[in-house]
C-alpha cells in the first residue's frame, strides 16, 4: 500500500480515536489524519447526558493533544468532510479543500433526530455534542420545568441528570413505557418506577402535538390535549447514521454504511467503524451496533485488514450500560422487545432479568447488579438453555 497520502479518518469521536490508536499500535508508519467538523479533540459522548450535564466535568477528551503529537497523528478540526470521490480517492472538506487518501475510514457516528414541526425557539434542544450539553446545562440552571421528549436511553439519562440538579421534569414517551422498543414493556415498567420514585412525571402512550412560545418555550401541548408549562424542551427521540455526506459517492448505504465482517465497504480502500457502520455478522446478517465497547473490538479487526494482515473476526457478546440516578442499567446480548422476559430479582429499585428466545438465553438486563449481569456472558455466547440461568423452582 502506498503511503503517499496515508490514512484519512473522518469523525471526531471514539471510533476515530480508537482507529488512529490501533494504527500506531499496529506499527503503521504512514500519515494518519483525523478530520472532524467539531472544534474539540475527539471526545467521549456517554458523559454528555450525565457528568457533563450535571457540571461534574467538562473534560471528556479521549486522548490529550500530546498523544496525537507524539504519535504523529494530524487532527484537522472544525472542517468536516462534505463529500468523497472514491475514483480519485479524495475527500472534499467543508471549506472546499481536498484531502487525498490511500485508505479512508468512515467514523462519523450519528446525528440526533429532530422534530421538524417544532418552532424555532431558544428553549428547544437536542443532545449530541459537548457544546450542546454545556448549553443545555446553562439553560437548565434557570429552568422551572423541563419536558423531555422521548424515553429512550438518552431521554432517560437526561431526565435523571436534570432531576439530580433539582429541576422539575416531565418525561413524554409515545410508547407504553420507557425503553419499550429496546427492552420491552416489562423492563420499561421497572424503569418507569425508578423515575417516578425520583419525582419525574412520566407520561407514556402520548406524544407532543405542539410547542408554543414567542422567543422561548412557554407551553407543550400533548396529543391527549394536556397543556404543560415548560421553559425548556429536550428532544431525545433517537439518532440516525451520519451518512448524508456520502450520498452520490457510490458507497452502499442501508441503515448506515454497509460493510463486510471486517469493516470493508463496497468501495475500494474505504472502511467504516462504530455507530455509523453496519457490519456483516459472522452468521450472515447485517448489524449496526451503537455500543461504546463495540468500537475497540471493531478496530482490532478492521485495522489489520486495512494493513493487509487480515485476521478472523471473533464473535463478541454485545454490551452496553446506562447510568440513571444511582442505578447502572447493564445489558449483555441482543435482547428484543418481544422476547420472553424472566425477572428473577426485584427489590423495588434494583432488578435482574433474563431474555429468552427459542428456548435459549438471548440476553440479560440488570439494574444495579453488575456482578450478576457480567457472569452470564459465557452463557449467552454459548447459546445456553434458559433453564441454565433461571433459579430452581
Amino acid at each position: 500500500m502506498s503511503t503517499s497520502a496515508g490514512i484519512v479518518i473522518v469523525g471526531g469521536g471514539l471510533a476515530a480515536a480508537r482507529t488512529a490508536e490501533q494504527l500506531r499500535r499496529s506499527e503503521f508508519a504512514g500519515a494518519v489524519t483525523i478530520v472532524s467538523d467539531e472544534d474539540h479533540l475527539p471526545y467521549d459522548r456517554p458523559p454528555l447526558s450525565k457528568e457533563v450535564l450535571r457540571a461534574e466535568t467538562d473534560n471528556v477528551t479521549l486522548k490529550p493533544a500530546e498523544f496525537y503529537e507524539e504519535n504523529n497523528i494530524t487532527v484537522r478540526l472544525g472542517n468536516g468532510a462534505r463529500s468523497v470521490d472514491t475514483a480519485t480517492q479524495k475527500v472534499t472538506l467543508a471549506d472546499g479543500s481536498e484531502l487525498a487518501y490511500d485508505e479512508l475510514v468512515i467514523a462519523t457516528g450519528l446525528v440526533p433526530k429532530t422534530i421538524p414541526s417544532f418552532p424555532k425557539l431558544k428553549g428547544i434542544r437536542v443532545l449530541r455534542s459537548l457544546d450542546e450539553s454545556i448549553a443545555l446545562r446553562k439553560q437548565a440552571g434557570s429552568a422551572r420545568q423541563v419536558v423531555v421528549v422521548g424515553a429512550g436511553f438518552i431521554g432517560c439519562e437526561v431526565a435523571a441528570s436534570l432531576r439530580g440538579m433539582g429541576v422539575s421534569v416531565v418525561l413524554v414517551e409515545p410508547q407504553p413505557t420507557p425503553l419499550a422498543t429496546v427492552l420491552g414493556e416489562r423492563i420499561g415498567a421497572l424503569v418507569t418506577r425508578l423515575h417516578q420514585a425520583e419525582g419525574v412525571d412520566v407520561r407514556c402512550g402520548v406524544g407532543v402535538a405542539e410547542v408554543r412560545g414567542t422567543d422561548d418555550v412557554e407551553k407543550v401541548v400533548l396529543t391527549d390535549g394536556t397543556e404543560l408549562d415548560a421553559d425548556l424542551v429536550v428532544v431525545g427521540i433517537g439518532s440516525r447514521p451520519a451518512t448524508d455526506w456520502l450520498e452520490g459517492s457510490g458507497i452502499k448505504l442501508d441503515n448506515g454504511v454497509l460493510c463486510d465482517d471486517v469493516g470493508r465497504t463496497s468501495a475500494p480502500h474505504v472502511w467504516a467503524i462504530g455507530d455509523v457502520a453496519s457490519w456483516r455478522h459472522p452468521v450472515g446478517h447485517q448489524v449496526r451496533v451503537e455500543h461504546w465497547s463495540n468500537v475497540a473490538d471493531q478496530a482490532r479487526v478492521m485495522v489489520p485488514a486495512m494493513l493487509g494482515r487480515e485476521i478472523a473476526p471473533s464473535v463478541s457478546v454485545p454490551y452496553f450500560w446506562s447510568d440513571q440516578y444511582d442505578v447502572k442499567i447493564q445489558c449483555l446480548g441482543e435482547p428484543q422487545a418481544d422476547d420472553t422476559v424472566h425477572v428473577v430479582e426485584d427489590d423495588g429499585r434494583k432488578f435482574l432479568a433474563f431474555y429468552e428466545r427459542d428456548g435459549v438465553v438471548a440476553g440479560v438486563v440488570g439494574g444495579g447488579m453488575p456482578g450478576k449481569v457480567m457472569k452470564v456472558r459465557s452463557k449467552i455466547a454459548n447459546g445456553a438453555p434458559i433453564a441454565d440461568v433461571l433459579p430452581s423452582p
